[in-house]
């Protein structure tokens, strides 16, 4: 009897790891290539890109995966005076042409430029809307999407997202809105002591940070 159980419990095993790898393989993702073109988000500031849940995503899928994130970029506004170089807006034409997915993920240094003074939330729309059309120009077939921010708790934040939101929807784009979807608790002390880069930290996932939001990033992904 217990041989038997044996075996029967090692050929459950077996067909599920099958199945796991042939689930992998059927998904709409599988072996495409995926641009990711960011700020620290996708950079990942202070920690090896790898770690970040698109590439794990990316890895998951043997997917071909481009990451052009740079620290400090923001979607619209031109940061090269700072030093942190030319905004997604012009910076898309210098990725590579092929791309079966292209993610943009970013708005949270446009959301602090602004808070400063420094642009306005009129020329970010302007700004996004350039971006969108330049996009679809450059990659007519491949699926485009959009991240926003998390929720931080500071002034202009909840007005770049939404116009993330409203931008996009213009092109029937998607977008992941992370303010609201995300499950990441930038306001607590106690969450980003555990899933962020430091306990001070606003935008940085560790790599725990990471893992916890991978299947809602995959999710999304999927779906596209």
């Amino acid at each position: 009897m217990k041989k038997i159980m044996f075996l029967m419990v090692a050929l459950f095993l077996g067909w599920g790891v099958k199945a796991t790898a042939q689930s992998v393989q059927d998904a709409p993702l599988y072996g495409k290539i995926i641009n990711v073109i960011g700020d620290s988000y996708v950079k990942n500031h202070r920690r090896p890109y790898q770690e970040a849940w698109h590439a794990l995503v990316a890895d998951k899928y043997h997917m071909t995966y481009r990451n052009y994130g740079r620290n400090g970029r923001c979607l619209v506004f031109d940061r090269t005076a700072e030093k942190w170089g030319t905004p997604m807006l012009d910076y898309f034409r210098e990725m590579n042409d092929t791309a079966d997915y292209v993610l943009v993920i970013g708005g949270h240094n446009d959301a602090e430029y602004i808070r400063n003074g420094k642009g306005t939330l009129a020329q970010f729309e302007t700004g996004l809307d350039s971006l969108c059309r330049g996009l679809i120009q450059k990659y007519p077939s491949a699926k485009l999407a959009f991240v926003t921010p998390w929720r931080v708790p500071r002034d202009c934040f909840a007005d770049v997202v939404a116009t993330m939101v409203k931008v996009c929807a213009r092109y029937s784009i998607p977008v992941f809105n992370s303010a609201e979807r995300s499950g990441v608790y930038v306001w607590d002390p106690q969450f980003r002591k555990l899933y962020f880069q430091g306990p001070n930290d606003t935008a940085h996932l560790n790599a725990a940070g990471h893992r916890l939001f991978m299947r809602k990033g995959e999710t999304f992904l999927l779906g596209l």
